[in-house]
């Protein structure tokens, strides 16, 4: 063996052998350090609500197995994301449940060298849940409206819009991957107003996780809630029936749109943000559809 230079040939054979901290010991270390932050007060808290430690440290880790062993995500094109500044991520909808805005986010935060973290543009009805809305804001999510994603794009952040919404979330599985209408385009505008870039995600796996085969509309109208979704499994299996079914993911982020070579006032023109809307969601499409030729299973690949 080689001795380290400046280092004595037995000093550095004993660095070498010794073992490398378990990976318990390493989770349990940083879930102290965590513990001592919020007790002394040391973290902080945006205008948004935004916790970026308690995000780190709790909130990602705990969906982290999904990403990685559940769903198996695989993510394409994070280098198209940039490594400062601000953008816009624009996504397609679906699964019953956001779940695949989370995963979004995951893959953002995991797969990009910078680890940035992306701020999601949720429905006003996740914010009106007790406890979900709290840990939403400290997520990083805020309200899905122009002025909000506005500010986070002027403040140089990675901003998640899924214009297709509960148009997306709640489609049956017969119109499985069919993009729904991508709303009156008010993502298109805020770019054009704060002249950052728009990246086309595509995401393809979600709609296997609750295949939607029915709606309760009477439950839905008494819950409160856009739809009262009936699967395979549920309510027919009760709690148990929640559990999503572990298809396989791809997550595909596409060519930037760039929107600073157009004119300061192209935001107010409604022929201009109706065309960039649907080169947006035309792009998505047609990125589903080469993703889904390529995949063999819904499940294994």
């Amino acid at each position: 063996m080689i001795p380290l230079p400046g280092r004595t040939g037995e000093a550095a054979q004993a660095q070498l052998a010794a073992p490398a901290e378990p990976r318990w010991y390493r989770e349990l270390s940083n879930l102290l350090a965590f513990a001592r932050r919020r007790m002394n007060g040391e973290y902080a808290v945006d205008q948004f609500g935004f916790d970026p430690d308690l995000a780190d440290h709790v909130l990602l880790p705990l969906l982290r197995p999904l990403y990685r062993t559940w769903f198996r995500v695989q993510t394409t094109g994070v280098d198209h994301l940039p490594a400062t500044g601000g953008a816009l991520v624009v996504a397609n909808h679906s699964g019953t449940l956001p779940v695949d805005a989370l995963m979004t986010a995951i893959a953002v935060h995991e797969e990009h060298p910078a680890g940035r973290h992306l701020r999601m543009l949720g429905a006003d009805v996740v914010f009106r849940i007790p406890v979900l809305g709290s840990l939403a804001r400290k997520s990083g999510q805020t309200l899905a409206c122009v002025p909000d994603a506005e500010r986070l794009l002027n403040s140089g952040e990675l901003v998640g819009v899924w214009p297709e919404g509960f148009k997306g979330l709640g489609k049956r599985y017969r119109d499985r991957y069919k993009l729904q209408r991508f709303g009156q385009g008010g993502f298109v505008s805020a770019a054009l107003r704060t002249r950052t870039i728009i990246i086309p995600c595509a995401i393809v796996g979600a709609e296997e996780i609750y295949p939607m085969i029915g709606d309760v509309k009477p439950l839905a109208r008494l819950l409160g809630t856009p739809y009262f979704p009936v699967t395979p499994l549920f309510p027919l299996l009760g709690p148990l029936g929640m559990v999503p079914l572990p298809s396989k993911w791809y997550i595909e982020f596409g060519e930037p749109v760039r929107t600073d070579a157009y004119e300061p006032g192209a935001a107010d023109d409604p022929a201009l943000v109706f065309n960039l809307t649907d080169q947006i969601r035309e792009t998505i499409q047609q990125t589903l559809h080469r993703l889904l030729i390529h995949r063999q299973h819904p499940f294994f690949g």
